[in-house]
């Protein structure tokens, strides 16, 4: 056997482990802080001018003091650890920010952050630059003016990630300054008399008139001069040359919100069936509004992406803020309140409740309104659409204690029962994706236990094998992005040194299912039915290989002895990935580049040029050497190998004579997984089920041919008239 096998064998057990624990992944929790873990990377000065060093963490609140002379001349605190704003990566982007006595920023630095749409052509620095420039902001005027009271410095192509660092900076700082009492800013006291709430006994159901009458239902009406004389008060030169055109009357927007949980409504606008589909998707302490637009501008854009960000409007409510991510959004069919116009979007909107959101206090639904005044360049401006729910829809409550109120903080984010009605949400909303990715599964479990049947037809197997890699590529992976990743086997092993959640991993139910399928595929076939079959990457190279092979490129076959000692490098690559995550997991995500996934796959090749070429390289190589990257460089593959030798069965039938005097199997074998002697490498096979047609094939194998011939002779020689002499015997002479 190779000489790289042996160390892995004594590795089978740990990683067989690893394999079925897949199910497992979640993200790791961090503790109740982050920002010392983030101090070194930023001096004191750099954030709290003439500071020197660093204090102790606070123990009240999670906030270090900058020090000068011993002497505290400002603060220093995380973002993420006082707000979750998360961007498109659905992880928060953590900011360091200093702030000074007056509640004013003193300097800002971004240390962290998932974001891909940076990696999009916009240089990291351009994104740091604008984050430094929040160094001067006084947050007092931003809390009397709910978080609005600056101009947004928007980067063209990156408008979410910016209004998410913007938010998180804004929120964050009012906070803290509230909490230390910075400025004159304090924090609002407890509830001491009667609260109000929704009150779910009310179900008056209105017409259209009576919810515009007296509040239920707000708007936000513009027309094409009231833009265009905004445009012109902000004074852009650029934006002013390019006004809207078209009469000044024509309705440029015309927005409507209502707070669509509440029973009576819900029900006077959505109909007592949508009404009833909308509670049933909300979980406990979440919320719902209801956006109607009409007019030239959209509310909700063309922009937003599966997994991303509705960047047009926010809701803000005193020092909090929500951003709409397409998992809280679903499309209404028609407002069924009475006398109601027609509207182009009619859009549900669901409030997270880790957002605090307090339906009986003021809100607001801020619009962001962008025009063009380049090829990518743009400039924004925002209005404010006001609401407050009218009382008789509201109903008086005892106040509730400070224990109680900490109690019901500390369950607020962690309780377990909201995170489940969240994934099972989830999953109820995308249930046909998850029919479909069943269904692909099943048809595939059926083909790899029914091979011999399938396999006795060469053109079937063949032209089954490039729709079902069509398939995998555009809708598993270019469409809904599930490509697996060496990340997620890092992940584990993280994990298990931390608190994982099923809750987190459930999120993502096509992920989840295709890992649940990697674990039972395992057992059974190893891991060429996800790496041959499930793995968009794998698809890409194949179908461009066949488009190659059609073009008459020429194909090289790797010499065996090279052949054999080019296998371990993914392994080797997989091993320092892992030896990389035991230091830090960020450490190894970096690194984890090596694997083209994010590039080809999740981004679509719109990424920064190197990225791209890397990719490009590796596919070039693709079209002269059939899936090379899962034959020496991929580390999921890997990953995958090793407890793959542990399947419980061998389902790839062999001949004695195959390998010896046949070769045919090892030559046409596009991984060159068959050794010369004749035997499968399970830890190399991707079972593309090739060499079962062959095996099977009555003009290619040898055996076949002979049992062919044999069954034809002994045919011929039980037919009634006999076997017909041969030549030469008829033509001997006679006694």
């Amino acid at each position: 056997m190779p000489f790289f096998r042996a160390p892995f064998l004594q590795l089978h057990a740990l990683f067989f482990s690893a394999a079925l624990a897949f199910l497992l992944l979640g993200t790791p929790a961090h503790g109740a802080s982050l920002v010392q873990s983030f101090l070194e990377k930023v001096p004191a000065g750099d954030l709290v001018p003439g500071a020197e060093a660093y204090g102790a963490l606070r123990d009240d609140v999670p906030v270090v003091p900058a020090l000068k002379a011993g002497q505290t001349v400002g603060w220093v605190f995380l973002t993420s650890d006082f707000v979750s704003t998360t961007g498109y990566s659905g992880k928060p982007i953590h900011t360091l920010v200093g702030i000074d006595k007056e509640a004013v920023l003193t300097g800002v630095q971004l240390v962290k952050h998932s974001e891909p749409i940076v990696l999009i052509g916009i240089p990291d620095s351009e994104i740091r630059a604008v984050t430094e420039r929040y160094a001067g902001l006084d947050l007092k005027a931003e809390a009397a003016a709910g978080g609005s009271a600056h101009d947004l410095d928007i980067i063209s192509g990156a408008t979410v990630t910016i209004m998410v660092i913007d938010d998180s900076i804004v929120r964050a700082g009012i906070k803290v300054a509230r909490r230390l009492g910075l400025g004159g800013l304090k924090e609002d006291a407890a509830q001491a008399g009667p609260g109000k709430v929704i009150d779910p006994d009310m179900r008056e159901v209105s017409d259209w008139a009576t919810l515009t009458g007296d509040g239920s239902v707000r708007r936000l009406s513009l027309d094409v001069a009231q833009i265009n004389e905004a445009f012109r008060e902000q004074g852009d030169a650029a934006a002013i040359a390019r006004p809207e055109r078209g009469p000044d009357t024509d309705t440029y927007i015309d927005m409507y919100v209502a707070l669509a949980d509440v029973p009576s409504i819900g029900l006077s606008l959505l109909g007592e069936a949508e009404y009833a589909n909308l509670r049933a998707r909300m979980a406990e302490g979440e919320h719902a509004i209801l956006v109607m637009g009409r007019g030239r501008y959209s509310f909700k854009g063309s922009g937003y992406v599966r997994g991303g960000i509705f960047d047009r409007i926010q809701l803000i409510q005193d020092d909090n803020s929500a951003r709409f991510r397409d998992r809280q959004h679903a499309r209404v069919g028609q407002i069924a309140a009475e006398g109601a116009p027609a509207f182009t979007e009619m859009d549900l909107f669901i409030v997270p409740a880790e957002t605090d959101f307090d339906p009986a206090g003021d809100f607001r639904l801020q619009l962001l309104v962008q025009r063009a005044v380049g090829a990518i360049d743009k400039v924004f401006l925002t209005f404010d659409l006001g609401y407050r729910l009218p009382d008789r829809y509201l109903k008086t409550v005892a106040p509730v204690s400070e224990a109680d109120q900490a109690s019901a903080e500390r369950a607020d984010l962690g309780d377990r029962a909201a995170m489940q009605a969240l994934w099972k949400r989830i999953w109820n909303d995308r249930k046909f994706d998850i029919l479909i990715l069943a269904a692909a599964v099943g048809v595939l479990t059926a083909v790899f236990f029914f091979q011999m049947q399938v396999t006795r037809n060469e053109r079937f197997t063949f032209w089954f094998r490039i729709a079902f890699l069509t398939f995998t590529l555009v809708w598993l992976g270019w469409m809904q992005n599930a490509q697996l990743s060496v990340v997620n086997v890092l992940a584990l092993f993280s994990a298990l040194t931390t608190e994982f959640s099923w809750d987190a991993f459930l999120m993502d139910p096509l992920v989840f299912l295709l890992w649940f399928s990697v674990a039972a595929a395992l057992l059974f076939w190893g891991r060429g039915a996800y790496c041959g079959w499930l793995c968009p990457f794998g698809a890409l190279q194949e179908l461009t290989n066949r488009l190659a092979k059609l073009a008459r490129i020429p194909q090289f076959e790797v010499p065996w002895g090279l052949h054999e000692r080019l296998w371990p490098i993914k392994y080797i690559i997989f091993l320092a990935l892992f030896g990389l995550s035991l230091y830090s997991l960020d450490v190894a995500e970096h690194y984890a580049e090596v694997e083209p996934f994010k590039t080809a796959i999740i981004l679509k090749f719109q990424r920064a040029w190197p990225f791209v070429l890397f990719v490009v390289v590796l596919l070039g190589i693709g079209l002269f050497i059939e899936r090379f990257y899962c034959r020496y460089l991929c580390p999921l593959g890997a990953a995958l190998a090793i407890p793959a030798r542990l399947r419980m069965f061998n389902w790839l039938k062999r001949y004695r004579e195959c390998g010896n005097p046949c070769m045919r199997c090892a030559n046409e074998c596009m991984v060159q997984a068959i050794h010369p002697e004749g035997n499968i490498n399970p830890n190399e096979c991707l079972n593309c089920l090739h060499c079962q047609v062959l095996y099977q094939h009555d003009q290619k194998c040898p055996v076949c041919i002979k049992k062919l011939a044999k069954r034809a002779r002994r045919q011929a020689l039980s037919s009634p008239n006999g076997p017909e002499l041969p030549q030469k015997v008829s033509k001997a002479p006679a006694e």
